[in-house]
């Protein structure tokens, strides 16, 4: 998953902000969806619906404020049940540690994109470098190196970006920081044009 990757934010979708390539590659392979919708497009309440499948107003994580209720069963946990080895890496932002995985190494809160600390089962961590590429090296690490290749397996790769603040790696400063994007007329809307009748 990528945090709160909008569809104008896809080549595959619309070329005029960036290029994603790979994204575009996979949706050449399947399909692209022309006609979707989010029961809610709130990052950490999105997260909690594909995680429990209930909506907001069911699983209780209906904002990015209030922690996860974790009387909810999670599918992570039914996978780990039923045998699968389960680990989780990048941003899920419960205020709480998530269930069901035997591994995990998620961002407090937002997290950093520079440098950023990971909470794990045994305790805070610091990991020096860029998010992404932190988070990309993890998950391919424990894919490649850690996990038990005798047991079915559950991996969940969260990245924080596209998330605001929008702070790439410093190995991309030139080509980011001397583009320009065209910043959408409700960017920092106050919805003073919006009238109830």
């Amino acid at each position: 998953m990528s945090d709160d990757h909008a569809y104008q934010a896809i080549s595959a979708y619309s070329d005029k902000l960036t290029h994603t390539p790979n994204i575009d590659r996979i949706a050449v392979g399947g399909m692209l969806f022309t006609n979707a919708s989010v029961t809610n497009s709130i990052c950490a309440p999105s997260r909690a619906t594909i995680l429990t499948g209930k909506h907001t107003h069911l699983n209780g994580k209906i904002d990015n404020i209030s922690k996860f209720d974790t009387t909810n069963v999670t599918f992570p946990q039914l996978f780990q049940d039923a045998g699968y080895q389960t680990a989780m890496f990048g941003k899920l932002h419960f205020g709480n540690n998530p269930k069901g995985f035997d591994e995990f190494k998620i961002l407090p809160g937002q997290g950093d994109y520079y440098n950023p600390k990971f909470i794990t089962e045994k305790g805070d961590t610091i990991i020096k470098g860029y998010v992404t590429d932190i988070i990309t090296d993890l998950t391919i690490d424990w894919l490649d190196n850690r996990r038990d290749v005798n047991k079915p397996f559950l991996l969940m790769y969260l990245h924080k970006a596209p998330h605001r603040s929008w702070l790439p790696a410093e190995k991309h400063y030139k080509e980011f920081t001397q583009k320009e994007f065209p910043v959408p007329a409700t960017l920092f809307d106050d919805y003073k044009r919006i009238s109830i009748t």
